[in-house]
């Protein structure tokens, strides 16, 4: 296949703009797992041929193979919307939906596929939804709730009757997008290993307004606002969420894009609204949106009508322009900070930014102190370990913790007994482990450097020792 590649290359060096020899050069790459050169190459095609769907279709698998399911699923949807026959769309949203553990949204997207392409029929899917049923009762698999005619949603007469009545919304699209069951969480920031200066960031910009709410009336200012966390994949910038709603016992209310989007038209901007309503109403309460850059790339990237108008339905819903948003705290997480339009973040909106480094030594050993707890460990040094781990991630460290963990089984399961991990075993896997967070500073530092214009990228300059604290 790499000799197959080296072709399609020189012959794109002769025809740069050749659409089929772009994606058939994409698709092998992806065969490859060369995934940012498969990404290169769609936008290639996509830079000529802004409608491409076979293109589209290949940022958006592309995306999922990140692990950006949210992404992945903006782009597929639009892919819907513009080509509604588009069979390996549906395919892949069926691929988004069993990552995400929603088999029977899954199976209902797969059967629409393969009933339009039967020829697109795939053995690995198929194993995944075994016995698994799609929801019946509407065509985009998703349960459909009665409405009043007022506008709000009751429970169908399909619901059980004896649910349990815990004050939380049951029926209607919370309950259909998962988010029925929301609570305070019990995590708070005792439970997070380091951040100890990110703490003390929130501590100043998010708690003690909510803590001091009659000083925050007293001047006539409204509790709550929007805060963008960026900073590297893997860094617990959903972590650090949850805990700051335990730290204020707030309800926490957190969905990826994907879970709003919907391909009948209007749908999506509905779900947006009862979410943001659903916060409203168990205020205080902190509503996180994980992979916020999915939507708001694509107010600059994807110019279809109906992106637009869900764009649009979030930058009111944020404005409160037709409900109070009175304490409620909207949180978007994102690892990439330069696909955020600036509308999303003037005054009102995503206005307070907080960056998310990786941790530093001393939270790199809390960390491991943290992952430590839950296995067999002998001899420990958090502090070594540590030292051996510049610039590795909660995520990096944990798996860590899994290939020591793997070496050590190994062991375990030729003498029957249990061998405790040891700070030599994890060392060893360290060395084996390369930093994620290398890569997101390579581009980070580019923007930083040269799209810096308003300092919002202070705090990465700072952080790669380019600018004085």
């Amino acid at each position: 296949m790499a000799q197959n590649l080296d072709a399609l290359r020189l012959a794109l060096q002769h025809s740069p703009d050749n659409a089929p020899l772009l994606i058939l050069f994409a698709e092998g790459c992806l065969d490859e797992g060369l995934i940012e050169d498969a990404e290169q190459s769609f936008q290639q095609v996509l830079k000529n041929d802004p409608a491409h769907a076979e293109a589209r279709l290949g940022l958006a698998r592309v995306a999922l193979l990140q692990g950006k399911t949210s992404q992945a699923a903006v782009r597929a949807e639009q892919v819907l919307s513009d080509t509604p026959e588009c069979a390996a769309a549906f395919l892949l949203l069926a691929r988004i939906h069993i990552t995400e553990g929603e088999l029977s949204k899954a199976k209902a997207m797969y059967d629409k596929g393969i009933a339009l392409n039967r020829s697109l029929a795939d053995p690995g899917i198929e194993k995944d939804l075994h016995g698994v049923r799609p929801d019946s009762d509407d065509a985009s698999g998703r349960k459909r709730a009665a409405m009043t005619s007022s506008g709000s949603f009751i429970e169908s007469a399909n619901d059980s009757a004896d649910a349990e009545d815990d004050g939380h919304p049951r029926g209607g699209t919370a309950f259909d997008l998962g988010l029925a069951d929301f609570e305070k969480p019990k995590l708070n920031f005792s439970g997070v290993g380091g951040m100890e200066s990110l703490k003390e960031e929130i501590r100043m910009k998010i708690i003690y307004p909510l803590q001091h709410a009659e000083l925050f009336k007293a001047y006539d200012k409204k509790i709550g606002g929007g805060v963008l966390l960026y900073g590297p994949p893997g860094v617990g910038k959903t972590l650090i969420s949850k805990a700051t709603a335990g730290e204020i016992q707030a309800n926490f209310i957190a969905l990826g894009l994907h879970q709003i989007l919907d391909m009948w038209i209007g749908n999506s901007e509905k779900n947006m609204h009862e979410v943001f309503e659903l916060a409203r109403q168990n205020a205080p309460s902190i509503l996180f949106f994980d992979e916020v850059d999915a939507l708001a790339a694509d107010r600059r990237d994807l110019r279809q009508s109906a992106g637009r108008n869900l764009i649009n339905a979030f930058l009111s819903e944020m404005d409160g322009a037709e409900s109070d948003n009175d304490g409620v705290l909207i949180l978007g997480a994102t690892n990439a900070p330069w696909h955020i339009d600036p509308a999303f973040r003037r005054p009102g909106r995503f206005d307070r930014t907080l960056f998310v480094p990786p941790p530093d030594e001393g939270g790199r050993a809390a960390i491991i102190e943290v992952m430590a707890q839950k296995k067999p460990i002998g001899e420990l040094d958090p502090r070594a370990l540590a030292k051996k781990t510049e610039g590795f991630s909660g995520a990096d460290l944990k798996a860590v913790f899994d290939l020591a963990t793997e070496e050590v089984l190994n062991g375990a399961m030729k003498t029957g007994k249990v061998i405790p991990l040891t700070t030599k075993d994890l060392i060893k896997a360290a060395s084996r482990h390369k930093p994620t967070t290398k890569a997101w500073f390579e581009s980070a530092k580019n923007y930083a450097m040269y799209s810096n214009q308003s300092g919002f990228y202070d705090d990465v300059l700072k952080h790669l020792g380019l600018m004085k604290r």
